[in-house]
């Protein structure tokens, strides 16, 4: 069991305040936003590729938790001083799940974990109900990032799709950097026709409009009918809770908003002669 705990990103300190262990919690991620009273309760030490190693020794930790290979070379600064680290390297919904389950044990505290990740199953086992009651299914396109385009990771692409919508892009959802969701012809997304296009730009605000004069995408069914939306990052881009409660949900509401409208356009068109 660990008592003074540094999270290096924002998923680890969601979990920890939601299964009420917060107090083990001794410095958080700038980045960090949920919960929101987590940037006024606990020191901020580290962005995502950099940490203020000096602060964090300070602090005393005997164990400081981070997110993927992109946090290696923090990782090693720490290891070398004497800190024990674990880096999560999850990129599907089953592994949030375990996640969960994880930091919940190395805070010792697993009955809390499996309480949280059983919450968090019924939570998609009940998306996944409305979604099969859906009338249609709308092509989604995601967009991580705008200049390149990069279209949605692993677990946003199983979400989208346990919401009730087709990922424009499933093969690129087993990448799990960027680099290798890159779309390098922008005119494939035309070609693929998505009924909703979903941005949620790495910490940028969206821009809709931007997306619609791009060259030729006003030929694009969500562009024409205006079913671009925005997703704050901080709710799908985190692989922790918030994705598996707010952000799923923010998805299905998108899904079947249009699934809806698209059901009452058929019904109510015109017999074609």
């Amino acid at each position: 069991m660990y008592n003074r705990i540094v999270c290096l990103t924002e998923e680890p300190t969601e979990i920890l305040y939601r299964i009420g262990e917060e107090d083990r919690i001794v410095g958080i991620s700038g980045f960090t936003v949920r919960p929101p009273r987590a940037r006024k309760e606990k020191p901020k030490v580290s962005a995502f590729l950099t940490a203020k190693i000096d602060r964090i020794l300070e602090l005393e930790p005997d164990l400081a938790l981070g997110f993927s290979d992109i946090q290696a070379d923090i990782a090693a600064q720490l290891i070398r001083r004497g800190v024990e680290v674990h880096i999560f390297n999850h990129r599907s919904v089953t592994g949030i799940l375990r996640t969960v389950r994880a930091v919940a044990a190395l805070a010792g505290s697993p009955g809390k974990g499996e309480r949280l990740a059983t919450e968090l199953e019924a939570g998609l086992d009940r998306i996944r109900e409305r979604a099969a009651a859906l009338p249609r299914r709308p092509r989604v396109y995601f967009e991580e990032w705008y200049d390149p385009l990069i279209s949605g990771i692993r677990w946003v692409s199983e979400l989208i799709e346990l919401a009730g919508g087709e990922d424009c892009f499933p093969e690129h959802r087993d990448a799990p950097l960027a680099k290798d969701r890159i779309i390098a012809d922008p005119g494939e997304v035309v070609r693929r026709a998505p009924d909703v296009i979903i941005g949620s730009w790495c910490g940028r605000k969206f821009r809709p409009e931007r997306v619609a004069a791009r060259d030729g995408w006003a030929a694009i069914p969500a562009v024409a009918h205006g079913r671009l939306h925005e997703i704050k990052s901080a709710l799908i881009l985190q692989p922790g809770p918030a994705a598996l409660t707010d952000g799923v949900e923010a998805i299905q509401r998108i899904v079947s908003d249009w699934a809806h409208a698209s059901a009452a356009t058929r019904t109510t068109a015109p017999p074609t002669s």
